[in-house]
């Protein structure tokens, strides 16, 4: 049965309120772990994060059973992966051989002995994705909520007021840049994988030369994109040459697979993922057929962006480069502390939908009164939301787009307002921040992992300028 944190530690293993962290060091890792240490000395936080975490991963389980992680050890390695950008190979190695990290889990600093313990590969993969949307939304609003004492001033009797800067950047999904003929590839070749995979087991026959099958469909969408994405003397001939051989491959293929699936069913087998990726196979066999060969102009609608992240969204921000990014928008709003007060993944959403919600998300927490000033681009600005906006929050700013009449012009032109407008660059640095804390290309599967993924990396972010700030503190009274 899982437990909060081992309540009897071993007598090698540091208490976690004791673990020595590096003043001088430059890594990301060590302020990461003091907004770790942080919430583990905190007196409410902690049991209040961990209260969350026991209600969702160990609802209707039975108290009994064999002894899984505990929970604060999968908060923590949630935390550093996404806050050192690291894949799962590497959080395997720093979970096992890192001395500060093992310190912060709870266990000794190598894996020695019978009773060390050591994380394994699969085991971290199924633990982090214990978390979900939800529960990682409460726990940010939490360490965000606690997060601005830390920035309190002495002579403060109170918590200043928040002013808030709402932007919005793409984070990618881990996936190629598709174009009708690479993406009829990756149908074909996933419906050989997996006829590969299952030709011993099911006792199919007929897939002998599955490695034929991929060089051949390979080598043409080689030579197929050579032709249509390049120049030369009669490509429409060539063109239409290459297209059509492409086309008479993959369906010979498609014709194929599709009596292997009949076979499979003779044999009570259902397989799902083959039936995805050979309708994906027919469909992408169709849109190159009429695109290149017809000349139809194939609606946005009817494309698909990627197989294995069908929910991936086309996005144009404007942009001069990249031109196109292909993932969702993640909107943010930052403090003058550079915590992140809120956050949203708004899936088929655009920027100008997004102002009410995230403010309404930060009042609802806070209460009318705790926010001094919203600032936001010129992608947010709608009249009908500045004029909302304006009645619970004393300043806002969100510059109008095209012509000004006077009126408006004058109210651009406040001394508090351009202060405000320039300040707001920096949620750019914000931004560029997240980025580096692993929220510029997700590498997680699925809509759900994409969600957790950008979760686990705020709370990576707060944590980190939350212990930077205590670190600086710590250095300024060591000089002292």
């Amino acid at each position: 049965m899982r437990q909060r944190f081992e309540g009897e530690p071993a007598l090698n293993v540091i208490p976690i309120e004791k673990i020595v962290l590096p003043l001088r060091s430059r890594d990301e890792l060590a302020p990461i772990l003091a907004g770790l240490q942080w919430i583990w000395c905190h007196p409410t936080l902690r049991p209040e994060i961990l209260g969350l975490l026991e209600r969702k991963i160990m609802a209707g389980l039975k108290p009994t059973g064999r002894t899984g992680m505990d929970l604060w050890q999968i908060l923590v390695l949630g935390v550093v992966r996404l806050g050192l950008d690291a894949n799962f190979d590497r959080l395997e190695d720093l979970s096992n051989h890192h001395m500060l990290i093992r310190q912060m889990l709870g266990v000794p600093q190598t894996p020695w002995g019978a009773e060390s313990q050591v994380f394994n590969h699969q085991t971290l993969r199924d633990n982090i994705a214990l978390f979900d949307e939800a529960l990682l939304q409460e726990i940010n609003a939490l360490v965000a909520a606690q997060g601005r004492a830390v920035f309190k001033k002495n002579d403060q009797a109170a918590l200043a007021p928040l002013a808030v800067k709402v932007d919005s950047y793409v984070l990618e999904t881990d996936v190629h840049f598709p174009t009708d003929l690479n993406l009829l590839w990756d149908a074909g070749r996933k419906c050989v994988d997996l006829l590969e995979s299952y030709r011993d087991t099911y006792d199919l026959a007929g897939w002998r030369k599955a490695k034929d099958w991929r060089r051949r469909l390979k080598s043409l969408e080689r030579s197929t994109s050579k032709v249509v994405f390049g120049g030369g003397k009669e490509k429409e001939k060539r063109q239409r040459q290459a297209v059509t051989e492409y086309l008479k491959v993959a369906r010979e293929l498609s014709g194929k697979v599709r009596e292997t699936i009949l076979d499979l069913y003779e044999q009570n087998v259902q397989q799902d993922r083959l039936e995805y990726f050979q309708a994906m196979l027919d469909k992408q066999i169709d849109l190159v057929d009429r695109r290149l060969l017809q000349g139809q102009v194939i609606a946005a609608g009817e494309k698909i962006h990627s197989f294995f992240e069908p929910e991936t969204e086309w996005i144009n921000k404007g942009k001069k480069h990249p031109s196109v990014e292909l993932g969702h928008r993640l909107v943010i709003a930052t403090d003058q502390h550079e915590l992140v007060q809120g956050y949203g993944v708004p899936v088929g959403g655009v920027d100008g939908e997004q102002s009410i919600p995230m403010i309404d998300l930060i009042l609802g927490r806070y209460g009318e009164g705790q926010i001094a000033s919203a600032s936001f681009d010129k992608g947010f600005t709608r009249a009908a939301d500045r004029e909302l906006l304006d009645l619970f929050i004393p300043v806002v700013v969100m510059p109008k787009r095209g012509r000004k009449n006077e009126v408006e012009a004058q109210a651009e032109r406040d001394r508090k307002f351009v202060r405000l407008r320039r300040q707001h660059s920096a949620v750019e640095s914000d931004i560029n921040s997240l980025e580096h804390h692993g929220l510029d290309r997700c590498l997680d599967v699925g809509l759900p992992a994409y969600l957790r993924y950008v979760g686990l990396g705020v709370l990576a972010y707060n944590l980190h300028v939350i212990g930077r700030e205590l670190l600086a503190r710590e250095r300024a009274q060591a000089a002292a």
